[in-house]
């Protein structure tokens, strides 16, 4: 079979011959994949930068695919932690740790939007346990999963979604997915005052951002949880000590490991579903898995790429 290989973690994945893979475990299963979605934790996989890295190579990357099983049916599923991705013509999947689609489903539009939803959507429902009327702000609210973030924040019932980033004309948008406000990095004071913050940006920035949230708010000594999830922004983050002896602020983080893999697979069929009723507004372009090498460096234009076989 063909897919996408990385044998060195400078350099993109190149299509070439792949040997076919072997269910080899209980409840393992040989799948067709018909959509790989090029997320930003892929790319970090495929260079060896992702803190669950084993540095094995060499690696077809891809993190999770819709994919057709033996039987013919559709399904949303989560990759192994292993050399074998999901981009690629066919890969195996842990049946337990899959979800069953409706036949109809768009493949594309599957696979474009569960990554970038579920970090949202597993933050605020299995990490912090946000009830509905908090407020929330989303750092990194430009790209795709702040985009869902916004969303998925509105679907939960805060009362109010306050969507930040570094472009303006970027940000304007999102008001029609239901942020209630939009405001740049640069000038958070009017988002201060707010329970939840999901961080998609990380490094310097936040830094400066969580002192200008904390100094603007007007009760230091309200609960703030800051939530990091990506981290775009640099991997580590300058947080003055006087940030968190001066306010009640909680910082965590939430991903693979801080969230137990039975809670996120718990979460996995609902978010499927809202998926694929159309309850997100998701920005996908399929492109053959053959151009993966041009797709890894080129420019999206805010969709997500979707790898198709």
């Amino acid at each position: 079979m063909h897919a996408a290989v990385v044998t060195s973690f400078g350099s993109p994945p190149r299509y070439t011959e792949h040997p076919e893979p072997v269910a080899g475990g209980r409840g393992e299963a040989v799948v067709e994949v018909l959509a790989a979605a090029l997320h930003p934790r892929v790319r970090s996989q495929a260079n060896g930068s992702h803190y669950t890295s084993t540095g094995e190579l060499p690696l077809v990357p891809g993190v999770d695919a819709v994919v057709r099983d033996g039987e013919g049916r559709l399904r949303y599923a989560v990759a192994h932690d292993t050399a074998l991705g999901t981009m690629a013509e066919r890969t195996v999947i842990e049946t337990g740790r899959s979800v069953l689609l409706p036949p109809d489903a768009d493949p594309v539009l599957l696979a474009a939007a569960m990554n970038p939803a579920m970090s949202s959507w597993i933050a605020l429902r299995r990490r912090i346990g946000f009830t509905a009327g908090g407020r929330v702000l989303v750092l990194g609210a430009t790209g795709s999963a702040g985009r869902m973030a916004v969303q998925v924040a509105k679907r939960f019932g805060a009362s109010q979604v306050i969507a930040a980033g570094r472009d303006p004309r970027r940000l304007a948008p999102l008001r029609a997915l239901g942020a209630d406000a939009v405001c740049t990095l640069d000038d958070l004071t009017g988002a201060a005052d707010v329970d939840v913050v999901l961080d998609y940006v990380w490094g310097a920035p936040t830094a400066r951002a969580m002192v200008d949230v904390l100094t603007a708010r007007a009760d230091r000594a309200a609960q703030l949880t800051w939530v990091q999830i990506g981290s775009v922004g640099g991997l580590e983050a300058p947080i003055p000590s006087a940030a968190l002896r001066s306010a009640r602020l909680q910082i965590v983080g939430s991903g693979i490991g801080s969230v137990p893999g039975r809670d996120i697979v718990a979460e996995l069929p609902e978010l499927a579903t809202a998926v694929a009723e159309g309850a997100f507004d998701v920005r996908a372009r399929a492109v053959p898995l053959a151009q993966v090498e041009t797709a890894w460096t080129a420019d999206a234009g805010g969709d997500r790429l979707v790898l198709v076989p």
